[in-house]
């Protein structure tokens, strides 16, 4: 029974797929041995040897022939006249190997051994998968998708290691169900109560960095590097580029012919906008290239500060500031400034859209203004106040702060 008992432990362990024959067979061995030392006072004069696949053991204890009453250490030395009941040939020098049956251990006992057999492989397995996984801190790794929940989305590798996508690293627009292949980077791995967790994220720039790796091989091989990232996760996201080789455009090079390279990971990311920009140390050319699309009309730096007030046409300050907000935040992330946009006003008799105000005006307000005719700036400041609250039904309130901000734009 005993023999049984350790050749299905020997089968649990195959399941480990992360522990090396050589690495499998010394911890039996160590195990096997502490077990002897426990028992024996010593080890040092067994010979252990294990088979794997056939879930065999063998333990040889070897014991040096003495005179009889000359044993001092029962378990290192034999006396002669013990000796020569196994060969009568002995002689004293020499040594005796005897086999140590499992049998002759207490079932108690053989059933310590195995539960300290899984106990040291199933440790071992973890501090493998932490070694293994720390070293992918900064990678891309694919998995299946095998429990969701409202926090977190559990996800097995090829090798059935779990690993922890949550809510945070999402995109805002991912949606996965059980049995979907997911793709993140590795973002942390630390071991909590003596178990490795491997958290993955999806909203880290880093991710996006080495899709851009696995997508444009110039970036793969040094040729252009990516010298910073900024992104709101799902909506939109810059990457500064730039290449030390003038025969390559970076930005063409990342973007593709017709946009054929940055397509797979515009769908990776649930179409997330993302703009590619030439790097510069000039930081108005910097700021303006990441301003783009919007084209500016002149830039003040104030150096110090890192503060830059950006001027442009009213038809471009939409454009700068980009929907939600995100295209200028982004573009002071990317730079290192804090950006702040003016309309550009000198001809007097410039009219401004009214929806150029969309940053300071609700949208509903606009529209509703819109809906008596008032679609530009100075539409509104020929009217009088009590008439556009007749006209829209506005609070006055209202009425008062959208003239306040118009004609602000024009004093």
């Amino acid at each position: 029974m005993e023999h049984i008992n350790l050749v299905e432990t020997f089968s649990e362990f195959k399941e480990f797929k992360n522990i090396d024959r050589e690495t499998m067979m010394r911890i039996l061995e160590d195990v096997f041995r502490h077990m002897l030392a426990k028992r024996f006072g010593s080890a040092d004069n067994f010979d252990i040897i294990v088979n794997i696949d056939k879930g065999d053991l063998e333990i040889w204890r070897n014991r040096i022939i003495v005179d009889d009453g000359a044993v001092e250490d029962p378990n290192a030395q034999v006396a002669l006249s013990e000796a020569i009941k196994n060969e009568p040939d002995f002689e004293v020098g020499e040594e005796l190997s005897e086999e140590i049956k499992l049998g002759d251990f207490g079932r108690r006992e053989i059933l310590a051994i195995r539960q300290n057999l899984i106990s040291k492989i199933q440790e071992y397995e973890k501090d493998n998968i932490f070694k293994k996984y720390k070293e992918k801190i900064g990678e891309i790794v694919s998995g299946e998708v095998y429990q969701v929940w409202k926090k977190e989305i559990l996800v097995l590798d090829d090798e059935n290691i779990e690993l922890i996508l949550p809510k945070s690293e999402q995109i805002p627009s991912d949606f996965y169900r059980k049995g979907d292949t997911i793709r993140a980077v590795v973002s942390k791995v630390e071991m909590n109560n003596n178990n490795p967790v491997i958290i993955l994220s999806r909203t880290s720039p880093v991710f996006l960095e080495r899709l851009f790796e696995s997508e444009v091989p110039e970036v793969y091989d040094g040729l252009i590097s990516i010298k910073n990232i900024v992104r709101v996760p799902g909506e939109r996201a810059k990457l500064a580029v730039e290449s030390y080789d003038d025969r390559i455009d970076p930005v063409g090079a990342c973007v593709g012919m017709k946009g054929s390279r940055i397509h797979g990971i515009v769908r990776e990311l649930k179409n997330e906008n993302i703009d590619v920009i030439n790097y510069t140390t000039n930081p108005s050319l910097y700021i303006q290239r990441a301003l783009s699309p919007a084209k500016i009309t002149s830039i003040v730096i104030d150096e110090p500060n890192k503060k830059a007030d950006v001027y442009m046409k009213p038809d471009q300050v939409s454009l700068a500031i980009g929907k939600g907000g995100f295209n200028i935040k982004l573009a002071g992330k990317l730079t290192g400034y804090e950006i702040d946009v003016y309309r550009d006003t000198d001809v007097d008799n410039e009219d401004v859209d009214l929806q150029e105000f969309s940053d300071e005006i609700d949208q509903w307000i606009i529209d509703t203004l819109k809906g008596i005719g008032c679609d530009t700036a100075k539409s509104i400041l020929n009217l009088e106040v009590q008439e556009l609250v007749n006209r829209t039904d506005l609070e006055e309130e209202t009425v008062n702060e959208v003239v306040r901000i118009i004609r602000a734009e024009f004093e």
